[in-house]
């Protein structure tokens, strides 16, 4: 089946944080999964060799520090559990740290309650030390600090029955959704156990299903048709839907797919039909960041039938209407968007290096494979209608 072009846009990704869930991370929720760890790992150091700036969220410190304490099987006590997330969280660490340094990464451990996101300077001061440590090169591995949330608390009541409540987010998918939105992510994967989401359960039969949008992945939430076997995680398919459904709502596509599967980073950013993709509803956010960025790296000048149609019928811009590329930047800058006499209608996100945008300028959408390298193609336009901001700015 031909990619769409939701996936095929995958590719010009610059920011991605994937999120690993106990499952992924574990055998049966306690044994570490060390062989898939490691290769998951390897497509992450792949994804930032290739200049993209990567997070890493992960579960699976309860279900370690089960193994470190000696304990016969995962407690169900409050208070044992955060004792052995406690101790498991330095064990997972050091995994991270030994796997990361093999392709000569630091990994940086931030632990995170669902309080320093929901407080707005709080949240402020998590983005700006997530920011610096990619521009240091490092990559930040996150997890919820289990050993003192109040998340804990809450599942463990609701476990018991003393809480009633259709779902609950957990295993670290509300925490991936909410960094994603606070550092403007293009995109979100959250790998599983299972590879994707089923209209009928994956034991039903059949391919998961190719893709929603925030309404469907709403829909399908609290649905018992979409399970997800989690013995060592406090999570499910209903909460990875909802997680989507919260970050594609602020703008951010996502992924939801099988840890297991061979390449899987890689082969979703090149834009292969890897399990359920949730399509960004819109790009709010990231379109007042566009519009008052003080970093604009170039400009791509249009003629006038491509203005009519950016301002009249909110097209996106195509490369036929692009007349001239000034400066140099790459896939994801902000550039200007001028008119031959030079007066600035409006800015945008670019798809494409500014090299890629000269060779396709003045050419047809049906040109571009032609003109690019297979693994350069991403969008038909060069900058699409979600990620441009025209007007006086």
């Amino acid at each position: 089946m031909e990619s769409s072009e939701a996936r095929r846009g995958l590719a010009a990704a610059r920011r991605i944080v994937v999120k690993l869930g106990t499952q992924v991370v574990t055998h049966d929720g306690v044994e570490l999964a060390a062989e898939r760890v490691d290769a998951l790992v390897d497509g992450l150091a792949a994804l930032r060799a290739d200049g993209r700036e990567v997070l890493l969220v992960t579960s699976g410190a309860i279900g370690l520090g089960v193994r470190a304490l000696g304990l016969p099987e995962r407690p169900r006590s409050l208070g044992m559990r955060q004792a052995c997330a406690a101790a498991g969280q330095g064990a997972l660490m050091s995994v991270y740290a030994a796997a990361f340094l093999r392709h000569g990464l630091v990994a940086a451990q931030v632990l995170l309650t669902q309080d320093d996101l929901g407080d707005r300077d709080r949240a402020l001061c998590v983005r700006t030390t997530l920011m610096r440590l990619l521009e240091l090169g490092a990559v930040p591995v996150l997890n919820e600090n289990d050993s003192v949330s109040v998340r804990e608390l809450v599942d463990y009541r609701r476990a018991q029955g003393e809480l009633a409540a259709p779902f609950a987010f957990g295993d670290n998918d509300e925490l991936s959704a909410r960094v994603a939105v606070a550092l403007d992510a293009e995109l979100l994967v959250l790998l599983t156990n299972v590879e994707g989401v089923y209209a009928a359960g994956p034991d039903a039969g059949g391919a998961p299903i190719p893709e929603l949008d925030v309404a469907g992945a709403v829909a399908l939430a609290p649905s018992a048709l979409v399970p997800e076997t989690s013995a060592g995680g406090s999570g499910g398919m209903a909460s990875k839907l909802e997680a989507a459904r919260l970050a594609a709502a602020e703008g951010v596509t996502v992924v939801i797919a099988g840890g297991s599967e061979r390449d899987v980073l890689a082969r979703i950013v090149r834009g292969e039909n890897v399990g359920t993709l949730v399509r960004a509803a819109h790009r709010g956010a990231r379109t007042r960041r566009i519009a008052v960025s003080a970093e604009r790296r170039g400009a791509l000048v249009v003629n006038d039938g491509a203005l009519a149609a950016l301002v009249a019928r909110k097209a996106s811009l195509l490369p036929i209407g692009v007349v001239a590329v000034e400066g140099e930047f790459e896939k994801g800058d902000v550039v200007e968007i001028r008119d031959g006499s030079g007066r600035v209608h409006g800015r945008g996100l670019v798809n494409y290096r500014a090299a890629a945008c000269r060779a396709l300028a003045g050419r047809k959408s049906e040109d571009m494979d032609a003109l690019l390298a297979p693994a350069e193609r991403g969008y038909d336009a060069l900058v699409t209608r979600d990620n441009l901001v025209m007007g006086n700015l």
